[in-house]
């Protein structure tokens, strides 16, 4: 017979000893989520360090490099950057009556300097006067001589003296024959001249080259001032002039997106929190709005404001950009706000007594901020290229104020000789907008929600 009675010890609690296993993400918030995502694209990455040292060099860059963006160096006019800064030091200018070197034909009396080239010839077969042709390139079958440079209509002048706006580099020139009636013959001789950048002890001391007391003296070598991208057309540092053209193209490119789309931001948000008929006709005034021609309102504030011809329009672009490209901003803040007014924790706000101030600034506008930021880094490239094309069309910022849409308009008128004037400001303004395109993209990533749920 099998005993079946129970004592207190068959009733003690079995314990048992297991691991569990979990997978935890540690908490974080929006924002933080956002900025590991936007860490991840380096696209957007790399744009963002761009950034940065664009603004590092508009606005540290003056304290570092201490040079007038408006001061003209004559010596070094359209000078590409690398170019030797070399200079001679030679006597002071003495005015020359031409001699008689010895020799046949077209040719210079001395070495050629940026103070003067001299020449001298003999009389052209057949020739009744003479005429001085310089170019800066070779003259080839079609006879393009260049400017013309002097013409004596006898054959008793037999020199000439060049003093006009002279550079270091190769000249040519063309010593035509004229005939009775000033008509140029076939009589034609060439001469090719290297002219050096020289200067005097005088002028050197008056721009602050060299001290007064350097002891230096003729044949003597110095330096020119440094210019690291080089000189425009009337000898005025680039690189200074791109910082300071910087700051007049980020002033707008930043300044007016940031009013613009704070204005859209709180029409957007009232619009599509009211709702019904003040929403509908909030909207179709933004409509209007977009159907008014920028360049035409450009114009009209220009001559509101009393801007004439030639003159600077930065108010005018300013208020035109302010006034007329908020609309876009609003359609699309009022979009999101609509969809957030219909989630439920707004609701559970509203039964627990907030006001419409309280949901707007707690739960609306931070949850649009997202949106806000993607559109303000769009628009802020689209302002840049804005200010740059009527710059550069002559409506927007005009000389001797740089910025980088007026120097590609000045840099484009000599873009065969000095391609520099232009290549550096067209550089800036697509690194600019590029930028702030790639960081817009990364940034729409980063904020979206939908892509950030499927992972």
């Amino acid at each position: 017979m099998v005993d079946l009675s129970l004592s207190a010890s068959d009733f003690s609690p079995i314990t048992a000893s297991y691991e569990v296993q979990s997978i935890s993400r540690p908490s974080l918030s929006y924002w933080q989520d956002a900025w590991i995502r936007l860490k991840a694209n380096k696209r957007a990455l790399v744009s963002l360090y761009l950034i940065v040292g664009l603004l590092v060099f508009t606005i540290a860059g003056p304290w570092i490099w201490r040079v007038d963006s408006a001061l003209q160096d004559l010596d070094q006019i359209s000078q590409p950057p690398g170019t030797s800064r070399a200079a001679l030091i030679v006597a002071d200018y003495a005015p020359w009556q031409g001699g008689s070197t010895p020799g046949s034909g077209l040719r210079i009396a001395e070495a050629g300097t940026t103070q003067a080239v001299r020449l001298e010839w003999e009389v052209l077969e057949g020739a009744n006067g003479h005429r001085i042709y310089r170019n800066i390139f070779p003259v080839g079958a079609e006879r393009a001589y260049g400017i013309p440079r002097a013409e004596f209509f006898d054959n008793e002048t037999l020199s000439f003296e060049d003093r006009l706006n002279l550079k270091p580099g190769r000249y040519y020139y063309s010593l035509v024959a004229l005939g009775p009636r000033g008509e140029l013959l076939q009589s034609v001789e060439f001469l090719e001249v290297d002219v050096q950048r020289v200067t005097t002890v005088a002028e050197a001391v008056d721009r602050g080259l060299i001290p007064a007391d350097s002891g230096l003296q003729i044949g003597d070598e110095i330096n020119l001032a440094w210019h690291p991208f080089g000189t425009d057309y009337l000898g005025r540092d680039m690189l200074a002039r791109l910082m300071a053209g910087a700051r007049v193209s980020l002033i707008i490119g930043i300044g007016a997106p940031f009013l613009f789309v704070l204005f859209g931001v709180v029409y957007g948000s009232a619009a599509g929190f009211m709702g019904g008929r003040s929403d509908e006709i909030m909207m179709r005034f933004a409509d209007f709005v977009v159907a008014l021609p920028f360049l035409l309102f450009m114009i009209l504030f220009k001559i509101s404001l009393g801007i004439g011809p030639g003159e600077s329009g930065v108010y005018p672009m300013l208020i035109a950009l302010v006034v007329l490209m908020w609309p876009a901003t609003a359609r699309l803040v009022r979009g999101q706000v609509l969809q957030i007014r219909e989630q439920a924790y707004i609701s559970a706000s509203q039964l627990l007594g907030a006001k419409t101030p309280y949901l707007i600034m707690r739960h609306m506008i931070p949850n649009t901020l997202g949106v806000v930021l993607v559109t303000i880094t769009f628009a802020i490239p689209s302002a840049i290229f804005t200010e740059a094309f009527l710059s550069f069309i002559g409506m927007g910022v005009a000389p001797p104020t740089p910025s980088w849409g007026s120097m590609s308009n000045e840099g484009i008128k000599t873009m065969l000789t000095t391609p520099h004037e232009l290549i550096f400001p067209a550089v800036f303004i697509s690194v600019t907008v590029l930028a702030f395109n790639l960081l817009g993209d990364g940034l729409r990533d980063a904020f979206d929600a939908r892509m950030r749920n499927t992972e």
